[in-house]
């Protein structure tokens, strides 16, 4: 743990020898919660962003149609029966 709060350069605080592991985990907390807040924030900007870009290939897509409709043809086994009525 020592080294670990070394490694960070966390000092001790006033009138204690050691960095205790209230004060410790007390800042990485409040760092893990802030972190995973603004996490969520962009993650939600990303999906926004992607959803408006996949709108528009849509929308190009539809402008231009990639394929013809066609009228049906009556044939087949029900268009003689009527021809015939």
């Amino acid at each position: 743990f020592l080294e670990t709060a070394a490694y960070f350069c966390m000092k001790p605080k006033m009138g204690e020898k050691e960095v205790s592991p209230h004060s410790f985990f007390s800042i990485w907390h409040e760092f893990s919660s802030d972190f995973k807040d603004f996490w969520k924030k962009e993650n939600k900007l990303i999906l926004q962003e992607r959803v408006k870009e996949a709108e528009e290939v849509c929308r190009q897509k539809k402008g231009k149609s990639l394929y013809n409709i066609r009228p049906k043809h009556d044939s087949g086994i029900v268009s003689k029966n009527h021809s015939y009525s």
